[in-house]
């Protein structure tokens, strides 16, 4: 089968840049073209900062295979040319482009724009994929050829994720939680001031706490053809913005309808890999990783876990006072929460017949 012509807007950016490492000599997508502020001959100029210094971010080069990926301005870009669009955008502009582009093409977003519209998914590869139909209700409502998949919010992925057995198995009532966020989260621009973060963890992110418990209700809750009923669960949250690069780390406390030993906590977590026999080209092996080790998971040791699409789980023990369990989670959140989740989305979704 050949492979569906992509674009990537907002290429240079740091969540582009995702996109970027994620679609290289992808077996589904080939990149094209690229969107960016204006149009430039290649990916490998758009790169060159002003002094001659490069915009690249990332732990690895470049690939070689985007280099010379030809760049053009979102007033050349013609969404029409393209069989699908990956945008890495600010949610303002994303209110004003993402729409555009669905007119015509299928768009995955990391950005908030289309997160919580009543005809829109908010979509996890494997934890909540009966959801997906809904976009056709988007289509029909907005009269698109195309639609918008915006990916959650990257604290709420691993959160979602650890939660779904726990949900699918015993049924939840209450959620607390502690984030300690990666700086990677808040992006480059304007992103974390070194000399606020170093030595330090900041105890407010602007607007975070909110998303989470929103979003989590929806991605748990129930689907039918006329939409998304919220899961009926009470969530609670502190969310702090933590030394530390890439890799969410989230202290969670879980309330159980049915009560359950550890062990059969265990058992579910362990039997739930929806990944099993997928083929999905972005999918780890396993979706939850159980670490025995009560030192574990550690961020700078276990975000890369499955390429760092596993969500690492640890220190699991009884929780009395909630009557559930207690966890630790690290979920890299430049990676599954964020442009390499939504190439995994975009897998999903052609599997399903609806990448068109």
């Amino acid at each position: 089968m050949s492979r569906l012509r992509a674009a990537i807007v907002g290429a240079t950016g740091m969540a582009g840049q995702q996109f970027v490492q994620a679609l290289s000599n992808h077996p589904n997508f080939q990149v094209d073209v690229m969107v960016t502020s204006r149009t430039l001959s290649t990916y490998k100029q758009a790169l060159l900062e002003s002094d001659g210094s490069s915009r690249w971010t990332q732990h690895t080069p470049v690939p070689d295979d985007m280099l010379d990926v030809p760049v053009v301005s979102s007033k050349d870009f013609r969404p029409d040319t393209v069989d699908v669009i990956f945008t890495a955008i600010e949610s303002d502009l994303a209110k004003q482009l993402e729409p555009w582009f669905a007119q015509t093409t299928p768009t995955f977003s990391t950005a908030s724009a289309f997160r919580y519209f009543d005809d829109t998914p908010l979509l996890i590869t494997g934890v909540n994929d009966d959801h997906a139909d809904l976009i056709r209700k988007q289509q029909q409502e907005r009269g698109w050829r195309g639609y918008v998949l915006a990916v959650p919010n990257c604290t709420v992925t691993g959160l979602a994720i650890t939660l779904k057995p726990l949900h699918e198995r015993f049924g939840i009532q209450n959620v607390l939680m502690v984030s300690m966020q990666s700086v990677s989260g808040a992006g480059r621009s304007p992103g974390v001031r070194t000399l606020d973060i170093l030595d330090n963890i900041i105890p407010y992110i602007p607007n975070e706490e909110g998303k989470v418990r929103k979003e989590l209700l929806k991605i748990l809750g129930d689907y039918s053809g006329d939409g998304i009923t919220p899961a009926e669960i009470n969530v609670n949250c502190i969310c702090t913005r933590a030394n530390v690069l890439d890799g969410h780390t989230e202290s969670v406390f879980v309330g159980l309808k049915k009560q359950a030993g550890l062990s059969e906590i265990k058992e579910a977590i362990h039997s739930y890999n929806p990944f099993d026999n997928c083929g999905f080209h972005s999918a780890p092996e396993r979706m939850i990783h159980i670490f025995d080790d009560p030192f574990r998971p550690q961020p700078r040791l276990d975000r890369e876990l499955g390429g760092g699409m596993t969500t690492s789980m640890g220190r699991l023990e009884e929780e009395p006072v909630l009557g559930g369990v207690k966890y630790v989670l690290v979920s890299h959140n430049t990676k599954m929460g964020a442009g390499k989740g939504a190439v995994l989305l975009a897998e999903s979704m052609l599997a399903r017949g609806l990448l068109s």
